[in-house]
Order: structure tokens, then C-alpha cells, then sequence
């Protein structure tokens, strides 16, 4: 499967396989509109030329509520070496550094109110938790999924459904089942 670099970033996707290996990078703030747009030029391009031992990886970017950068990469064609995943990496430090983000940050807790994203950090996150704010069906994002896949069905979970229900579970109200 070739993926045409005239597709729209949504045919691509559309075109991945459900295995197809995603990697997640969180801002610890929100993006402008100018910057979102500046990062998704630079990704397309990223993508565009991103290679595993001289071979074209087929390969797309996005970005999701002007906050989570997604890689993806099908591997049908070629997988993704040590050495193109370290590009990738060089490549996101690069943004973090021109955008004065931080997106290695995995303990910057990422959640929705009223169809609001917003992110704090892990501590924040338990104030909000004890103050009622946030509760068991609250949205959070599992930035840690490996597959398109995944993505689509495990990214945006209530608390209870997601790993932060064992971090934070000196936070949480018992759950009962009746």
C-alpha cells in the first residue's frame, strides 16, 4: 500500500492498517491555531520524507485538539527501525524547543470538561480528584496505546476504564457495583 503524499491527511489515515503503530506526544499546554497549523506543515513534511534503511516509510502525523501530536506509521511496507524512531524523536524535540512545550512529559495528566481538553500535572490532577472536579466517568487520554487501532478505541476513556484509575486510586471514591 503506497500512501500518495496529494492525499488529505484524513485519506491516509483511512488508508492505515488497524496495526499500524502510533506514537502520541502530549503538549503540556494548548496549541494556537497559527502554531497547530505551523506543527501539522512540519509533520506532513516529516512524514513525507521519513525513511527506515533507505526505505520510504508510509507514514502520517496529526494533530488532535491543539494539544496531542499522533505519528503513525504502517509497517506493511516497512517497519520502523531504532534509528527512524530516534529521527522521530529528534524531530519532536526539535518542536518542543521551537514552541517553548513540553510533550515528554507523561505524568502531565490530560483531561475533558464540558468538551474542554485541558492538562495538569499528576499532582493537580489528585487535587482535582479530591475537590469533586473530576470523577470516575471524567474523560482522560491513554497516550500510552501502540495502534491505530487503539487509538480509535482506547485513547479517550472515562478514568474507571483507564490506568489512571491504579495511579490515582488513593483519590478515587470506591467503586460499587450494585
Amino acid at each position: 500500500m503506497e500512501l500518495n503524499n496529494k492525499m488529505t491527511n484524513t485519506e491516509k489515515i483511512q488508508r492505515m492498517r488497524n496495526n499500524a503503530r502510533v506514537w502520541i506526544y502530549q503538549s503540556n499546554r494548548e496549541l494556537s491555531t497559527d502554531e497547530t497549523l505551523e506543527i501539522e506543515n512540519k509533520l506532513a513534511h516529516f512524514t513525507e520524507n521519513w525513511t527506515a534503511h533507505n526505505q520510504q516509510l508510509l507514514a502520517t502525523a496529526f494533530i488532535n485538539y491543539n494539544r496531542f501530536i499522533v505519528l503513525m506509521v504502517d509497517e506493511s511496507q516497512a517497519g520502523a527501525s531504532g534509528c527512524s524512531i530516534d529521527k522521530s524523536v529528534n524531530f519532536i524535540k526539535e518542536i518542543e524547543k521551537d514552541y517553548h512545550i513540553d510533550l515528554f512529559d507523561r505524568l502531565h495528566i490530560a483531561y475533558k470538561l464540558d468538551y474542554k481538553v485541558d492538562s495538569v500535572s499528576a499532582s493537580e490532577f489528585e487535587k482535582l480528584i479530591k475537590a469533586g472536579i473530576v470523577n470516575q466517568e471524567t474523560i482522560v487520554f491513554n497516550n500510552l496505546v501502540n495502534t491505530k487501532l487503539e487509538l480509535a478505541t482506547n485513547w479517550e476513556l472515562p478514568i474507571i476504564r483507564s490506568w489512571h484509575k491504579d495511579y490515582f486510586s488513593s483519590a478515587l471514591p470506591l467503586i460499587t457495583l450494585d
